[in-house]
């Protein structure tokens, strides 16, 4: 049969020298599949890259799923890339490669690692796609030259698409346009500033939450297609809420019809299993030292950047890039050319990638999920950093959590775990994150971390949640957390909003709500988030009574922070304060709206009685496992 593919590319020489150089940000405008016209003949331009292979067909609905007749063209140029224009090839139509290998006498069919949208899981194939979809909210162009900014306040929601809330009356999930409503609407009600996405990008497995991502420049399709994705991101930034996107990089998984053994040659796979194979998750390691795949990584990066407009990528397991010996014994890895256990090709890829980002998307945010003291994360690469501009503060989580789950009676034995974060506060710029790994694989849900009887439990989550919006650094709360949700989450049930009808859950969302709105409008507490000039130690020397007293300060002003995490009601309780005057409670999170017990200080006047080094005092009651914040009036 004659062969149906016409001759074309997309490429220029400079394309290819990018490529070939791992430089390369754009591959979605060249690989891929793309409607476009030909000689005045509509149809879909092909580009593959599968350097071993020795022919390439295009298979689809509109051959029979027969490639014969169909093949690609190899470049002349030693690319290895495969392509070429099929006339009459539509939008909406199935497709895959049909790849014969040099290696073996295996014929592979892969989905288009490129492609905007594939079929709904647990079907495969690729689809020709595009959209014309244009973004309306213009006036975000403006905001977010600030408002991704790390001296503004950032209270992100963490969320995942398919179990935030099903559809009424039924199983499914929510599409993104019906999310354009429902979600909208209550991150505006919450006061978030910010929500954060678990992998939207298509994954064949659900139960992975999306980080075993095989299309890594297409949404998933259970939710509807890529318009309605646009929409649902326009209808957040028009309420003035920004959009971060996790992105994974670190591993992709092994199924067949995607990017494992492409072309028979181990094509973005590492071949050495040391640098290859993940033994934590089962999948595979992307090929850092090969200048192609880098250039397809950097292209997803960008891509959802640019065509998409998010506001920032969180970048997941940083670390598992990082270090060769990651999660492997000894004899299981080898050392770099230096003779040590850091993967430098890995190092120099996440350099390349945070300085294209921040080079084409200066008012966006790159965030690592970083576990470990590697120096400089969010260093710029001229400093010799990675030049992330964010960090999920790890060590604080595991600190407080670890705290909090501890009986008052015997959390002065263990002050200092409360207190060390402030050591290395601002070694490096920090997220604050209570997450969705927190609150899964057997580690019990918040509320079930706290001890105590059922008050308790809730004034603990109350005095966590004060305690974590007081703290240096950017918020994440994962969604659940911020109603007390008793049960771990589950990706496949909606978060319990049923639980909404008790006062103890409903008094947690009225916390969350009103310390949102408290962040943002107490310059304190975001200004010099990472600055040493933000934050002033009070007290952090009493363990008898488990209290701290800080205090957080803009250029201009500065609030007053005290927490007691023991039950007792500490009356007539007496603090240094920096200035004299009359200090007002501004938030209390034993409020009887939150379920509290509603011991409150109304307006207090200071003393010049000296204490905790200061020249003024005053007395204050201290309600029982809650915080306050006073201002000076």
């Amino acid at each position: 049969m004659p062969n149906k593919t016409v001759p074309h590319t997309r490429f220029s020489d400079f394309d290819i020298t990018l490529f070939e150089a791992g430089k390369h940000t754009q591959l979605y405008n060249k690989f891929g599949s793309h409607i476009i016209s030909v000689d005045d003949i509509e149809g879909t331009y092909f580009a593959v890259y599968a350097p071993a292979a020795i022919k390439v067909q295009v298979i689809g609905d509109f051959n029979h799923w027969s490639g014969s007749g169909y093949e690609l063209n190899v470049r002349w140029d030693g690319s290895g890339i495969w392509e070429g224009f099929i006339p009459d090839v539509k939008k909406g139509q199935l497709y895959k490669y049909r790849i014969w290998s040099n290696h073996d006498e295996k014929i592979r069919e892969k989905a288009d690692p490129y492609a905007r949208k594939y079929e709904m899981p647990p079907n495969s194939a690729s689809i020709v796609w595009s959209d014309d979809y244009q973004f309306q909210a213009k006036d975000w162009e403006i905001e977010k030259i600030t408002r991704n900014t790390l001296d503004k306040p950032m209270s992100i929601y963490e969320l995942h698409l398919g179990s935030w809330r099903k559809k009424q009356g039924s199983f499914r999930s929510l599409h993104y346009n019906e999310l354009a409503d429902e979600l909208v609407a209550y991150l505006v009600d919450m006061e978030f500033t910010h929500v954060e996405f678990l992998p939207v990008m298509e994954h064949p497995f659900y139960p992975s939450w999306g980080y075993l991502c095989t299309g890594y420049f297409a949404p998933s399709s259970r939710y509807g297609d890529t318009a309605d994705l646009k929409y649902l991101i326009d209808e957040l930034h028009k309420h003035h809420i920004g959009v971060f996107l996790d992105w994974v990089p670190a591993h992709f998984p092994s199924d067949e019809h995607a990017l494992a053994d492409f072309d028979g040659s181990l094509l973005y796979e590492h071949p050495e299993k040391s640098k290859g194979f993940h033994p934590d998750w089962n999948s595979l390691i992307f090929n850092f030292e090969r200048p192609q795949i880098r250039s397809f990584l950097l292209s997803s990066a960008h891509f959802w950047m640019q065509e998409y407009q998010a506001d920032g990528l969180r970048v997941d397991a940083v670390a598992s890039m990082l270090y060769l010996d990651y999660s492997r014994e000894e004899g299981e890895w080898a050392p770099n050319r230096f003779g040590g256990n850091e993967y430098l090709a890995a190092v120099d890829f996440i350099k390349d990638l945070n300085v294209a980002i921040y080079g084409d998307f200066g008012n966006g945010q790159m965030i690592a999920e970083e576990s470990t003291a590697f120096p400089g994360v969010t260093q710029p690469v001229y400093n010799n950093g990675l030049g992330f501009g964010l960090k999920w503060m790890m060590g604080w989580m595991n600190d407080t959590l670890e705290y909090f789950k501890k009986e008052p009676i015997h959390r002065k034995y263990h002050h200092g775990d409360i207190s060390r974060s402030l050591t290395y506060a601002f070694s490096e710029n920090y997220v604050l994150p209570l997450s969705h790994d927190e609150v899964v694989h057997g580690k019990q849900s918040l509320i079930n971390k706290m001890p105590g009887d059922e008050w308790q439990k809730f004034a603990n989550l109350r005095l966590l949640y004060t305690y974590m919006y007081t703290h240096p650094g950017q918020k994440l709360l994962f969604m659940g957390c911020e109603i007390g949700q008793r049960e771990e989450w589950d990706v496949d049930e909606q978060v319990h909003w049923h639980l909404l009808t008790h006062d103890s859950h409903s008094g947690v969302r009225n916390l969350v709500r009103n310390l949102n709105r408290l962040y943002k409008t107490e310059s304190s507490l975001f200004t010099n988030n990472y600055t040493p000039n933000g934050f002033e130690w009070i007290d952090y020397s009493d363990s008898e009574n488990s209290v701290l007293v800080y205090c957080r300060k803009s250029d201009t002003e500065s609030v007053l922070v005290v927490l007691n995490f023991s039950p007792v009601v500490r009356h007539n309780y007496r603090i240094g304060v920096l200035e004299s005057g009359v200090y007002e409670e501004i938030f209390n999170s034993d409020d009887e709206q939150y379920w509290g017990s509603n011991v409150k200080n109304h307006k207090i006047s200071s003393n010049p009685e000296g204490w905790h080094g200061r020249q003024n005092s005053m007395i204050l009651s201290l309600p029982p496992l809650a915080g306050i914040i006073l201002k000076r009036q």
